[in-house]
């Protein structure tokens, strides 16, 4: 990787890190609409705060633009509007929609199909419009490039899915910043002369700076990603899967990506998690 690639992941991750920790003590100060609104109970019945979403959201789209272009603003575009309208349904969901069993992806998309828009279908429909801003920020300029549609609609499926699926694991403290963190440290691993590792390093550095700057409060159970933070985060690790990886590398973790989101509407992941001595005690990890 070449002196100008290194620069920017340091960058990112700084950037991100450094963004996270001072809009932890600061946001709290001066919640959007006090600290009520914010407040949401866990699985525990522990009352906790969903500002931590708001910090990894801005956090990881501010280390984003270190980013090489056209890389980084579509890394920021993703983060922040899958952010955006992750707080519509944290902030903004209406009690009729639990009330009608408008759960889970199905859930919202069954009460679409009857003509009724629940703040989690309008977040859906969101997330796919994001994916497809950030398909043509990195779509190749060239017209005459067989395939070209296709490719800007998977790359559109992969950000908004990737948005999502994160969002499913954030059900225990500190599960999803640490699959945050894990899954940017294998997208970041690689040759170190490749250009698809250049891309993706500064991407994956902001999202891990970003998930490690809230992960402490987020472990001690005083505050969640929400789906403000966990679609931002997703969302950027799915950017991070378009700078990595080709048309079959993307095809591949599509596939992965639908998949597990399909399983959770069956499985229950805290289940399996719990199952398997190794991951729950990775997934304990860090928990008072």
């Amino acid at each position: 990787m070449s002196a100008a690639a290194a620069a920017r992941t340091a960058a990112a991750g700084v950037v991100a890190a450094r963004a996270g920790r001072v809009l932890a003590r600061r946001l709290p100060r001066h919640p959007p609409g006090g600290s009520a609104r914010w407040e949401r109970r866990n699985h525990r019945g522990d009352v906790v705060t969903l500002l931590e979403g708001p910090v990894a959201a801005l956090a990881a789209g501010a280390g984003s633009l270190p980013a090489a272009p056209p890389w980084g603003r579509a890394a920021a575009v993703a983060t922040l509007g899958a952010g955006v309208f992750g707080a519509v349904d944290d902030l903004a969901e209406r009690r009729g929609d639990r009330e009608s069993g408008a759960r889970g992806l199905a859930g919202h998309l069954a009460a679409l199909r009857r003509g009724r828009l629940t703040t989690g279908a309008l977040k859906v429909l969101g997330l796919g419009a994001t994916g497809a801003a950030c398909g043509v920020l990195t779509a190749p300029r060239n017209p005459r490039r067989p395939g070209e549609l296709a490719d800007a609609a998977l790359a559109a499926a992969l950000v908004a899915g990737s948005a999502n699926l994160l969002n499913l694991f954030d059900l225990r403290p500190g599960r999803a910043a640490k699959l945050t963190v894990v899954v940017a440290a294998s997208l970041a691993a690689g040759a170190p002369g490749s250009s698809g590792a250049a891309r993706v390093r500064p991407l994956a550095a902001a999202a891990a700076g970003s998930a490690v700057a809230v992960l402490p409060d987020d472990l001690a159970g005083r505050s969640m990603l929400g789906d403000t933070g966990a679609n931002a985060l997703g969302a950027l690790l799915g950017v991070a899967c378009l700078a990595r990886w080709g048309r079959a590398g993307r095809v591949a973790a599509l596939v992965v990506v639908t998949t597990l989101t399909l399983a959770s509407e069956r499985v229950s992941f805290s289940r399996v998690i719990e199952a398997s001595p190794l991951l729950r005690e990775l997934d304990r990890l860090g928990r008072p």
